[in-house]
């Protein structure tokens, strides 16, 4: 639960942050609130991992401001933090226990208590009977869920996933997504990044959206979900329909009886049942359709786009 009287655990101020002479990064600014589950998305390429690193302090800047716990990444988010990189890590010649204790010892835990802690963590998550296999041994989706739990071993209060369903089978996404859940009902805050909507429609709390190394998006799922075209499959028999739905539509196409309408950013599927009831619209079928985060994706994308070809006409 979002804890709203407790400063930001990450704070991010216009940062930005090139490689070779190419931005990755430009002057991206976002929060993470204790509490929080934070989607941070965007396709491959927009600058996701690079700021997450730039976060827990493993590159640095080349300009602006990032606050962990209140000070720059440093000792002192010593063991406060849990980290699952996009390129897993754990050594593939040691057991599942002693990857998770290894990571937990790094952390500052004594290796009596982290293998304890380890035994514990694979019985929670149903891979009791797993511990003591070498996690070459393990198929992808259980050395993912392994390396999670090494990343959680010490308990941290934030947590920083880079891309953890990646290459994962929908039923192990739906396992790592329960994972996920569990450890933020615990009251941990966590942020993930992701290229894939669904994941964040699920989880999260808050998104930010990111393009071209650019955040076009950050607040709550229903404000961006909001951003999405309104869809609505109508089916009538009645003649005069097209011409009442017309003026309600951006968009509108018709397939015998059946309507497909995207309707215009200022009107709701309200709108269309209340002039369908004063029409006397046979109405057979009225099925609104539930936005989605990638439509809202998309839309925001080509906004932001515009946006950047309406400016470089300004400029030429």
């Amino acid at each position: 639960m979002l804890d709203t009287t407790s400063p930001p655990v990450l704070d991010v101020i216009n940062v930005c942050k090139s490689f070779a002479g190419k931005p990755a990064v430009r002057e991206i600014s976002f929060q993470v609130g204790k509490g929080e589950i934070v989607g941070f998305l965007g396709p491959n390429g927009a600058g996701k991992t690079t700021t997450l690193r730039m976060s827990l302090g493993l590159i640095a800047p080349d300009s602006g401001t990032i606050k962990l716990f209140g000070s720059a990444p440093g000792p002192n988010a010593f063991g406060r933090v849990g980290f699952l990189p996009e390129e897993r890590g754990l050594y593939r010649k040691i057991t599942a226990r002693d990857g998770i204790a290894h990571i937990a010892c790094l952390n500052g835990m004594k290796r009596k208590h982290a293998l304890i802690r380890a035994d514990e963590m694979l019985k929670r998550y149903g891979l009791g009977d797993v511990g003591r296999k070498k996690i070459k041994t393990l198929s992808k989706g259980m050395a993912q869920k392994v390396q999670l739990i090494a990343a959680i071993a010490h308990d941290p209060e934030f947590l920083i996933l880079d891309e953890p369903f990646s290459g994962l089978d929908p039923v192990n996404q739906k396992l790592l997504e329960d994972m996920v859940r569990e450890i933020a009902e615990r009251g941990r805050t966590i942020i993930f990044s992701t290229h894939v909507m669904e994941h964040a429609e699920r989880l999260c709390d808050k998104i930010v959206l990111l393009s071209q190394g650019q955040k076009i998006f950050d607040g709550g799922l229903k404000q961006a979900l909001s951003h999405a075209p309104r869809r609505l499959e109508i089916e009538t028999p009645s003649a005069k329909a097209e011409a009442v739905l017309k003026p309600l539509a951006q968009e509108l196409k018709k397939d015998g009886d059946t309507y497909n309408i995207v309707l215009k950013p200022n009107k709701e599927a309200r709108h269309v049942l209340a002039d369908s009831v004063k029409a006397k619209l046979e109405l057979i079928r009225f099925e609104p359709e539930r936005p989605s985060l990638h439509e809202a994706f998309v839309t925001l994308v080509d906004n932001e786009e515009l946006k950047r070809e309406e400016l470089k006409g300004e400029l030429s």
